[in-house]
Parts: structure tokens; C-alpha cells; sequence
């Protein structure tokens, strides 16, 4: 923030402007973190009428303005975020009355969806986890595909199956089914993190099924029973089949973020005994008390069932590991929850984290997640 103050000041005392904010972008790293600030900076040499910042954070305006400096085309913007936090952002630009949003052009930092990529900052005491990717001298799982015939939708559904690199058929294992599996490997890297815990033995070897909705997902995970009965009566069977799965309930688990937390909990709930470990990122819990849920209809399904949850957890019988973003709107959700949880007797691990809804959010937190329900011997030595 010193830096640019003196540019400011230059600027407004008659200096060369280009000059100086050349300059200034050539010395500096964008955003400008510092003091529990992040200062950002949008110049890319052409004219604009206003700058807005757009974030993901709960709890801060959407779009905030940026202030132009001088006469020139060169904004900024300071907002104070709390150390250890990250936060996913674009600009939004106006340009001859035409909006547009666009990443940080000064920022090479970027985080990927299913929807493209946006621009990253990442505030002191943040750091991508060293286990996110696949150490070289790891040697990696196999993936392999499993078609499923499924009569509850209609058509085949491809599974992608991750089996540790010792796998050996004549052995059981235990098994995790994730939801969004396609978005899981892509955006989470989540095989690498598995060879990496897993040959760390923080982890114990386990198959895991990542399992992929068809092109109407929301309605799909939205507590809906046809998920339910593909993931129990189809997917669990296909897979006790083809590969070697512990027949002990207590060792197979489902996963999933957003509504794939949803579908998860729905599932253990409404077929107990099937999947007795629970792995939920960012549920979309929304619940009632009284009156309307005030979203769309979409969520009617959901809102139903957190209800009829709320009032009986125990059914669910398993244990839970649940962790959720502080810059959420769904962390009231997920905090209010884990006291329901733990009061029925429910063996339940709670983390929160200051980022957003988002990918890499879901990535760091796997780590927590998959130590704690399928500990390895590293972590039952030491924990």
C-alpha cells in the first residue's frame, strides 16, 4: 500500500503517468498482499469507464468499485481479508457501456471449474498443500472404467475406478463413492492426492468409485431417491463384482461436495447399514424453522428432507467427517448441524476454512477428510 501511495502521489503532482505505472507493474506482484490487506490493481493500456472487483465471499458487497487514478485508465482497490484466507475473483470492466468480466490480467494465479477459471489471491499464512500433487517417486493408482447398465436411469453409467498401487485382487479393501467424480480428478487432482497419502500411509490403501451425474446433475443429487437406489442397488454391487470390497458396511463411505454432500447423507440416511462413513464438503444443508426457504424450487426436495433429518440423525448411522468454507452462505448450515450430529451420538469431525465454494477449496480439505475416516498406520501410530 506504501508503493502505491506514492504513485498516487506522483501521478497527481504532473508525472509522467505512463511512465510511472509502468513502473510500478513491472515491480510488483498483483494483488498486493500486506498488514491483512489486498491491494488489487487493474491497467491493461486500454480506456475503461469503471472497474468493479466480483468475489465469492459471503458477507462482503459482490461488486465493489475501484478507483481510478487520476486521469489515467489505471484502478485500485484495498479490502481487508483475515490471514490464511484465499479467495477466487474477476474484474468486472465497462467498456463503452458494455460490461465484461475478466481475470486479473497482472495475476497469473488461476483456479479451474467446470464453468473456465477465475483469478486467486491467497493471503498471508495460505499455501497449496505439498500433498496436492503426486510426489515423483509415488507410484501412482490405477483408473480404470466400469459401465453400469442402470435401470434406475435409463442408460449406462460410466464409473471411473481408482484401485492403490498394491492392489491386489485376491484382497478386500475399503471403498469410497464420490460424487461429481469427473470434477473431483479434474479440478481436485484427487487421484494424485490419494497415491500421495496413501504411500505416506496417512491413508490406508482403499477403491474408490468416482461416479458422474448425467446432464440434469442438480435434480440428480437433490435428494433424490433414483440416486439413491443407483448408488445401493446398482453402483454398490457392480462394483462388489468387479473389484475386491471389504463386505463390512463400516468400511464403504460416500462423498460429495455441495449437492453431492446432499445426495451422500440422503443415501446413508434413507438406506442405513450401506455406507457407514461420510466424507460431506460444503453440503448444501439448507433447512426451515419456519415459513419458506426463499430459494428456488430446486431446493424443495432438499429443504424437505434436512428436516426430517434434523429430526432423526441417529438413522443415519455412521460416522462423519463434514468441513465447509467461512465465506459460504451454506457455513450457518454446516456449523448449526454439527451439534445435532454429535448430540445423537454420531462420531462427527467438523473444519472450517476461510475460502469460498469452490474446488481447491474441497481439494485442501481432503487430506483432513480421508486421515480421519480411513486412517492409514502412519496416523493411527501418531494421532
Amino acid at each position: 500500500m506504501k508503493n502505491l501511495v506514492q504513485l498516487l502521489r506522483r501521478i497527481e503532482a504532473g508525472g509522467k503517468s505512463l511512465d510511472l505505472l509502468r513502473k510500478f507493474v513491472a515491480d510488483k506482484t498483483f494483488p498486493i498482499v500486506e498488514d491483512g490487506q489486498a491491494t488489487f490493481f487493474f491497467w491493461d493500456g486500454q480506456p475503461a469507464e469503471t472497474v468493479h472487483l466480483v468475489h465469492w465471499v459471503f458477507g462482503l458487497e459482490t461488486s465493489q468499485a475501484f478507483n481510478r487514478i487520476g486521469n489515467t485508465d489505471a484502478f485500485w482497490l484495498t479490502v481487508d481479508l483475515p490471514e490464511r484466507s484465499r479467495i477466487e475473483y474477476k474484474f468486472e470492466v465497462v467498456r463503452g457501456g458494455k460490461r465484461s468480466w475478466v481475470r486479473d490480467p497482472l495475476n497469473p494465479r488461476r483456479a479451474y471449474d467446470p464453468f473456465g477459471s477465475n483469478s486467486v489471491v491467497a493471503m498471508t499464512g495460505y499455501t497449496d498443500p505439498p500433498w496436492a500433487d503426486r510426489e515423483p517417486f509415488v507410484k501412482p493408482g490405477r483408473m480404470e472404467t466400469l459401465g453400469v447398465r442402470s435401470e434406475v436411469w435409463g442408460a449406462e453409467r460410466l464409473l471411473r475406478v481408482y484401485t492403490p498401487a498394491e492392489y491386489n485382487p485376491r484382497k478386500t479393501y475399503p471403498l469410497l463413492v464420490v460424487h461429481d467424480g469427473d470434477d473431483y480428478l479434474n479440478f481436485a487432482r484427487m487421484d494424485g492426492v490419494l497415491d500421495t497419502l496413501i504411500h505416506r500411509h496417512e491413508v490406508m490403501p482403499l477403491v474408490v468409485a468416482f461416479t458422474t451425474a448425467g446432464p440434469k446433475r442438480n435434480e440428480e443429487y437433490a435428494a433424490n431417491p433414483l440416486q439413491a437406489r443407483f448408488l445401493v442397488d446398482e453402483v454398490l454391487p457392480a462394483l462388489q463384482r468387479g473389484f475386491g470390497i471389504s463386505p463390512d458396511p463400516r468400511e464403504r463411505g460416500l462423498m460429495g461436495a455441495s449437492f453431492g454432500g446432499v445426495s451422500s447423507l440422503y443415501t446413508a440416511w434413507h438406506h442405513p447399514g450401506q455406507f457407514r462413513q461420510l466424507l460431506l464438503q460444503s453440503g448444501s444443508f439448507v433447512f426451515t424453522e419456519v415459513g419458506h426457504h426463499g430459494r428456488p424450487p430446486l431446493w424443495d426436495p432438499i429443504v424437505k428432507f434436512v428436516n426430517e433429518f434434523r429430526e432423526d440423525p441417529a438413522r443415519v448411522d455412521a460416522r462423519l467427517f463434514l468441513s465447509c468454507g467461512t465465506f459460504e452462505s451454506l457455513i450457518y448450515y454446516n456449523r448449526s448441524l454439527v451439534p445435532l450430529l454429535r448430540s445423537a451420538g454420531l462420531d462427527t469431525k467438523f473444519v472450517e476454512a476461510r475460502d469460498g465454494h469452490n474446488w481447491v477449496a474441497w481439494r485442501d480439505r481432503l487430506r483432513d477428510g480421508l486421515t480421519w475416516l480411513y486412517p492409514g498406520r502412519l496416523r493411527m501410530i501418531y494421532e
